[in-house]
């Protein structure tokens, strides 16, 4: 059974989701959210009845803030924690993580995120493409999905799939678009993994942010389309040479437009911010070009 757990990150519904699965071998958590939601993370599993020492296994599709943050605690609990191996120094050590996290984010860095602990090696387990994982009576696949990240694992239980990032972001009944954040965005790498999971007989995905989608065919191409507008809206300030930083606000304004042309309110815009933050994409979308134009 799939129990969906609402972190209300910055007070906020739907922004940020944990996924919690039971097995005969323990519990399994899908995402932790950070360390600053934990609280929240931890009342939706007493609310199941659960405690989180009941948690035995904790499957991370990357290791940004916003997915894993809290996965420290958990282990200091005793539980496994699965990631890419790519992400794995990054939470056995993640002092460079949390620098480069508070050159964005500053002083804003204990409300957002709060605390990110190392975690014992002995208990992370670096997690190979297609991989099965079973736990008691469920096995979960990994499918390393890189585009978003590097370091992406979309993670399959049935004909479940539970994507991070990889297939965007969609808030309630908004449409669907694509968190850019630096440094490793890379739209060939991100369009080749929609491939992938087009690919596969899959009948729901589980988004982080937020929630079940069943129409897959129609979500992708939403999310394709925009991803590509997104893209080459980038790319043309990129080749006027306009300095990243004056393409911030009007590109902020360009996507306020497409969720108000959407129907969207207000407060259903600044959930999509919190979920995804309009001026990160600027900073990834611009980094990539340049990346690629050099």
């Amino acid at each position: 059974m799939i129990h969906t757990i609402d972190t209300h990150f910055q007070g906020l519904e739907h922004a940020i989701a944990s996924y919690l699965v039971e097995t005969s071998g323990g519990l399994v958590l899908i995402e932790t959210g950070p360390h600053s939601t934990l609280p929240s993370l931890l009342a939706g599993l007493e609310d199941l009845g659960f405690r989180a020492d009941q948690v035995r296994h904790v499957l991370l599709s990357h290791v940004h803030l916003d997915h894993a943050g809290a996965a420290w605690y958990f282990a200091d609990l005793g539980a496994k924690i699965y990631v890419h191996p790519l992400g794995l120094p990054h939470l056995s050590n993640p002092e460079r993580l949390m620098a480069s996290a508070t050159r964005i984010y500053g002083e804003d860095m204990d409300r957002l995120w709060g605390e990110m602990r190392p975690i014992d090696e002995l208990l992370l387990q670096a997690v190979q493409h297609q991989q099965s994982i079973t736990i008691g009576d469920q096995t979960f696949i990994s499918y390393h999905t890189p585009g978003h990240a590097v370091h992406h694992i979309a993670w399959a239980l049935e004909d479940n799939l539970f994507t991070g990032d990889i297939a965007g972001v969609k808030i309630l009944q908004g449409p669907v678009v694509p968190p850019c954040p630096p440094p490793d965005i890379n739209i060939e790498h991100w369009m080749q993994s929609l491939e992938l999971i087009k690919s596969l007989p899959f009948q729901q995905l589980y988004l982080t942010h937020y929630g079940r989608i069943s129409d897959i065919s129609r979500h992708i191409k939403e999310l394709e389309d925009c991803l590509e507008s997104w893209s080459q809206w980038i790319y043309r300030q990129y080749q006027a040479k306009v300095a990243v930083d004056e393409c911030i606000a009007p590109f902020q304004l360009f996507v306020a437009q497409q969720l108000t042309s959407k129907g969207l309110s207000a407060k259903e815009i600044e959930i999509y911010e919190a979920a995804n933050p309009s001026w990160m994409s600027v900073f990834g979308l611009y980094r990539f070009w340049s990346k690629k134009s050099s």
